[in-house]
């Protein structure tokens, strides 16, 4: 049997048998006749995909704002669009355009894999299944809190989401927390409070639903980074199992969150070259959406991504009052401006311990090649 690690400048073999053998194979012709002497045989598909995905730290910090840059800018659109669809095409069936959704996202990711920008990774369904289950708790408890709830008691159960994040990922997954992290959080979920206050108006049912749908919500996007570490796999490898089993639960889910049957239901939407463009329009929106969810939070954290999230409600409240003349109130403007003091002190908390992190880990790294 033989295995392969990657490393910046050579590849390793180690081949079991009645003699081992260890070579190091320079990324050259040359190198892989040398190993083609000794029967050693490289897979060129491999060697690509390996040569593909190894960056360096100091680019993968470049690339963590490109990203972030991604989902807000697909975040606001996919917003836009959806809401285009609703009122311009009067299609209601909120369920079934998120399945479109994560399908055009599944043949996206399959256009990649052909394409060889990732190397698809066997995973057990099982493995994904809850990552996808939780997917769909946060669709359904979510809408079902917004048809519940107010619009402000809606945004306030999302902010909630932050903090029961923090509560999860510490209890169960023991990790730590700065004080000055925690710290500048508060002026993030108090400016959204007071944004919100307004318009809070509390009752059992829809406060069922909200609790529910931050839970879900919650355990999607911790499980969308450890997913990723505990099965060693990229944020294209795991959304390309969670897409279609997502689409598939969602399709089970239809009949029995939206009128699928009836005669003003899906299957009798009178569907012409517009509205069956425009659907697909927010599909390929989508794709950059949901890619942009794993990469933000595989690359970062769960939290940072709500306090990204926090901003992006920040941008479309003050985009809809420069673009479409909506009104803002003295009280927006207080918690917008509190919201984006919280996400830039968080920001700047986060770069510093980055780059602290940074030093250690060189520090560490120029030891040990001194001790040797």
């Amino acid at each position: 049997t033989s295995s392969r690690d990657t490393h910046p400048n050579f590849i390793y073999y180690k081949c079991e048998g009645t003699n081992i053998v260890r070579r190091k194979i320079t990324r050259s012709a040359a190198g892989f006749a040398a190993a083609a002497s000794i029967g050693i045989e490289v897979r060129r598909k491999a060697w690509k995909g390996a040569e593909m995905f190894h960056v360096s730290p100091a680019l993968r910090a470049q690339a963590i704002p490109l990203f972030m840059a991604l989902n807000v800018c697909s975040s606001i659109g996919i917003v836009m669009m959806n809401k285009w669809v609703f009122e311009n095409f009067n299609f209601k069936f909120g369920y079934a355009l998120t399945m479109v959704h994560f399908v055009i996202t599944f043949i996206g990711l399959k256009v990649c894999a052909m394409a060889r920008l990732f190397e698809p990774k066997r995973l057990a369904l099982m493995d994904v299944a809850p990552l996808s289950a939780a997917f769909c708790g946060f669709v359904v408890f979510t809408n079902l809190s917004l048809q519940y709830n107010s619009v402000g008691f809606y945004q306030l159960a999302k902010v909630m989401t932050t903090p029961v994040i923090i509560a999860i990922q510490t209890t169960y997954y023991e990790k730590h927390f700065s004080r000055p992290i925690l710290t500048s959080l508060v002026p993030i979920l108090l400016g959204v409070l007071i944004n919100s206050w307004s318009d809070i108006r509390l009752n059992l049912h829809g406060s069922v639903f909200a609790s529910l749908g931050v839970l879900s919500t919650s355990l999607y996007q911790i499980w969308v980074g450890t997913k990723q570490k505990s099965l060693e796999v990229n944020s294209m490898q795991l959304l390309y199992y969670q897409a279609p089993l997502a689409a598939a639960m969602l399709l089970l889910l239809m009949p029995f969150a939206e009128n699928v049957f009836g005669d003003d239901g899906l299957l009798a939407f009178p569907w012409d070259g517009a509205s069956a463009a425009a659907v697909l329009g927010t599909g390929c929106i989508a794709f950059s959406v949901n890619l942009s969810i794993f990469l933000v939070i595989g690359k970062t954290s769960p939290v940072t991504y709500n306090v990204l999230g926090h901003f992006k409600l920040c941008v479309i409240l003050l985009g809809g009052f420069l673009l479409f003349k909506e009104p803002l109130v003295r009280g927006q403007l207080v918690g917008m401006s509190m919201t984006l003091a919280g996400v830039f002190w968080y920001t700047h908390l986060k770069l510093k311990e980055q780059g602290e992190e940074s030093t250690t880990a060189r520090m560490e790294a120029g030891g040990a090649g001194t001790s040797k």
